[in-house]
């Protein structure tokens, strides 16, 4: 079997220093559209409510056909990428996101503008794993991979915090409409140079694709995220809502894993899971998501309803967590080489955990700096535990199964983030509901009424008025940060459980040299490269390395007797861990 194929690929984008970094700015570019249309549309709902009259059934749907319809493709695209080509993919993805928000920007009816969301759901699945597959094949070492990383999680990162925030400023000074147009431009700049700059890849393309299995997996995977959103917006967990999609994405999925082991030719090598760092990596992003989106949601209710801020001032309260997670980003690359996967990924998760914990100090009056303590510490932990498990997850699956790979950790950051609705909410609703049933001077229909949420209380609270009414209000804003502390032990116990997982994941960051740089850093080494002294170029020792330890010399001899290039097939990775197998493995020279 054959390593990756570049047929079509254009070498300055490959090659070219300078270059790789402008396709670096290209795959941002593209990140951000996707994150920024997953949250961009929460404040206009109210103005597309109030504009096309939606049913309760179809507001549903304008909200959540995105991101279903992209969690349930990104299987399907990122292994069709392997095979027709992943700049092709993109690319194609690019036009179909572009024409999905133009139809809704100006949908004239609730049908279609959830048809237009379903579309740009699919565009969003067609981008994200395509990026990841094209920035492991332009950043082939991994110390410039990391780099590269750390810009791409700080940017997804920033889409998801700056949508509400862009969105609130676009809605109150133009029309609903205008949160989806500003996908239009940047598109139109990025889709020519991206078709100029990205260089093509893809699989070996052994076989035929396996259409049914594709339709299995994404199938499977909108049931399981279906019914997971169902329990995160209040369904009972045995309801037909909940139970029926559940069960059969469930079975759907099973059956898929079964038939990707019966065939010669898989679209995903079920075998990546029996990797240690592959596996570990893809729980510790669902783990890291469950607790990102689930604190996210439940904060933004803290803020609104129990401090009375407004949308535009909880968005800039939460500014504080993007420019930490961005920061994380920065300094990624520089930590993982220092600490290594493990202690990043593990200490990511206990700085969270002591963030989380640092926020049960809240109480119902405002504290500013507590809590912009608190978020700080949360962004720059979640994104160092998110960076460190997408490096790892990426590097350790095998260059020819990229594109299922990054689907599978983009499926795991959706599902990761559904969990945490569904979770951390149903403690939250849990916790709060009981002390409304038992208000004084309350009675018993509109505590139960009041039990739904906080906002809701609110609403109840005001048809009673009078001593009732402030009663209830004053109950049900104790209720609910009660319920928020809570949740954020269970949160911070989640966290910790997912710190001991890291510990599975490889202790030292170790990487080997790009194809073909043996025979030249042996005929010149590199200042931080220590060497023994060779009697002659064909018995040299190799140089001993920075970052792990030495292989010795009868594992070499076979791989660089005479300066030979070792090759690089679909299974070798550039860069792995000494703990993969028993043996040292090979590692990466030093740069002057």
């Amino acid at each position: 079997m054959s390593g990756i194929s570049t047929a079509g690929a254009r070498p300055r984008a490959a090659d070219g220093a300078a270059n790789r970094w402008v396709v670096l700015v290209v795959l941002c570019t593209s990140l951000l559209l996707v994150a920024l249309d997953a949250t961009v549309l929460h404040v206009a709902v109210p103005a597309v409510t109030a504009d096309l009259r939606p049913s309760g059934v179809e507001l549903l749907w304008i909200v959540d056909a995105y991101p279903l319809v992209c969690a349930s493709l990104l299987i399907l695209f990122g292994t069709l990428g392997d095979r027709v080509g992943r700049r092709r993919v993109l690319l194609i993805g690019y036009a179909l996101f572009g024409a999905a928000s133009a139809l809704a920007a100006f949908a004239g009816s609730p049908m279609v503008l959830i048809g237009a969301r379903a579309l740009l759901g699919v565009g969003g699945a067609m981008i994200m794993p395509a990026t990841l597959c094209i920035l492991r094949h332009v950043f082939p070492d991994r110390r410039e991979r990391a780099v590269a990383i750390g810009a791409w999680t700080a940017v997804a990162a920033v889409g998801a915090a700056v949508g509400p925030v862009l969105g609130g400023f676009l809605v109150e000074h133009f029309w609903w409409g205008s949160v989806f147009l500003i996908n239009i431009p940047l598109l139109a700049v990025i889709l020519p140079l991206g078709r100029f700059l990205l260089p093509e890849s893809k699989g070996p393309g052994d076989g035929p694709w396996d259409v049914l299995g594709a339709l299995m997996a994404a199938v499977g995977v909108l049931g399981l995220v279906f019914g997971v959103k169902r329990l995160g917006a209040g369904e009972t967990p045995l309801g037909p809502a909940t139970l029926v999609p559940v069960c059969l994405g469930a079975a759907l999925l099973i059956l898929f894993v079964r038939r990707q082991r019966r065939r010669a030719y898989p679209l995903i090598d079920m075998r990546m899971f029996a990797r240690p760092t592959f596996s570990t990596s893809v729980g510790c992003i669902v783990i890291a998501m469950l607790a990102l989106v689930g604190l996210e949601l439940i904060a933004v209710q803290y803020l609104q309803l129990v401090l009375g801020l407004s949308p535009l001032a909880t968005g800039l309260r939460l500014l504080p967590l993007t420019f930490a997670a961005i920061a994380a980003g920065a300094t990624g690359s520089a930590t993982l080489r220092r600490v290594g996967p493990r202690r990043m990924v593990a200490w990511g998760f206990v700085l969270t955990a002591a963030a989380v914990l640092l926020l049960t100090l809240m109480g119902q009056y405002d504290r500013p700096g507590l809590l912009t303590v608190a978020f700080v510490l949360l962004g720059f932990g979640l994104q160092t535990t998110l960076f460190g498990a997408y490096e790892s997850m990426l590097n350790d699956a095998p260059a020819d199964q990229a594109g299922g790979a990054a689907a599978i950790g983009e499926t795991s950051y959706q599902l990761g983030a559904g969990l945490g609705i569904a979770l951390l909410g149903s403690v939250m609703n849990a916790a709060y509901a009981p002390a409304m049933a038992s208000v004084k001077g309350v009675p018993a229909s509109a505590g139960s009424a009041a039990g739904d949420s906080l906002g809701e209380a609110y609403q109840v609270a005001a048809r009673l008025g009078g001593s009732a009414g402030e009663s209830l209000r004053i109950a049900a804003r104790h209720s609910f940060v009660q319920g928020l502390h809570v949740t954020l032990l269970v949160s911070a116990g989640l966290l910790l459980l997912g710190a001991l997982a890291a510990l599975r994941l490889p202790k030292i960051m170790e990487c080997c040299p790009a194809p073909g740089a043996d025979e030249r850093e042996e005929a010149q080494p590199r200042g931080e490269v220590r060497q023994e002294p060779p009697p002659r170029v064909q018995e040299a020792r190799p140089p001993r390395q920075r970052f792990g330890e030495q292989r010795s010399g009868e594992q070499r001899s076979g791989e660089q007797r005479s300066g030979e290039q070792r090759p690089v097939g679909p299974g070798s990775r550039l860069c792995e861990s000494s703990e993969q197998s028993g043996a040292a493995l090979p590692l990466s020279r030093g740069r002057a």
